[in-house]
């Protein structure tokens, strides 16, 4: 299960902290015209972000969590994958997702996310960057830290790291030796999807291949536990953002 569409990040708003947001236009280096969300930080602090939605693509959810992350001086990115099968346009609660997201590739989703980074660089002069992923694209996250992006980190959102996905990237555990950036891994320690078993065989993966990494697990919470409308688990929740903002703080270039 990911967002429902009336979902938002539990992560109060900090008046003034965001510069400007819009809607931009991005073009893969395929020809794949796509649509992405960008919010500026008011006070930049050389960090920003690629932000990786669900399988539901450029949610409203994503929208708001590129502004959460500009009111802490990360500018930050959302992308849409479906541009492919869908085109660019606005799509509400009732749009059908599945299918569109049978059809995205990982040349695709790379080329995407490549434009994305570029873009962030030029545009916002970013020093530090990072990318962040829920679900397919937490799974999604993982891997871009072997992209040859130069990221300064990736956070991972309960993303599958291990078995076959709906498309044919390949499992971050198995590719662990391929990736070059630090990662940080949040996940729900009741998920019934990516089980204690899961998260051990990606913890082992990473250990084996040398690869700096940290591990969240939110004690009691499902997948998808990172929502306003869960407030059950707010605590973990916070504590979740909290790393997320140290781990960006940490690795982020003095400006």
């Amino acid at each position: 299960m990911c967002f429902d569409h009336d979902s938002r990040p539990p992560i109060p708003e900090i008046a003034g902290g965001a510069l400007d947001a819009q809607e931009v236009e991005l073009t893969a280096a395929d020809g794949n015209r796509f649509m992405a969300y960008l919010a500026r930080a008011a006070e930049p602090t050389g960090a920003g972000i690629v932000v990786l939605p669900d399988v539901r693509g450029l949610a409203p959810y994503y929208r708001e969590l590129a502004l959460r992350f500009a009111e802490h001086g990360v500018d930050a990115m959302a992308i849409d994958y479906f541009g492919r099968t869908a085109g660019i346009g606005e799509r509400g609660p009732a749009f059908d997702h599945a299918p569109h997201v049978a059809q995205t590739t990982y040349a695709g989703l790379r080329a995407d996310i490549e434009a994305a980074a570029a873009h962030l660089r030029h545009a916002a002069g970013t020093t530090s960057l990072f990318t962040t992923g829920f679900c397919m694209g937490g799974r999604t996250a993982f891997l871009t830290a072997g992209f040859g992006l130069g990221l300064a980190g990736v956070i991972g959102f309960y993303g599958w790291p291990t078995g076959a996905a709906r498309n044919d990237t390949p499992a971050p555990a198995d590719v662990a030796a391929t990736l070059d950036a630090p990662i940080l891994s949040i996940f729900g320690g009741a998920d019934q999807g990516i089980t204690r078993e899961a998260r051990d065989a990606w913890e082992a993966a990473l250990t084996a291949a040398g690869r700096e990494h940290e591990t969240v697990v939110a004690v009691g919470a499902p997948h998808s536990f990172f929502d306003r409308k869960a407030d059950e688990f707010a605590e973990q929740s916070a504590a979740a953002w909290a790393a997320t903002l140290d781990f960006i703080r940490a690795r982020t270039a003095a400006a």
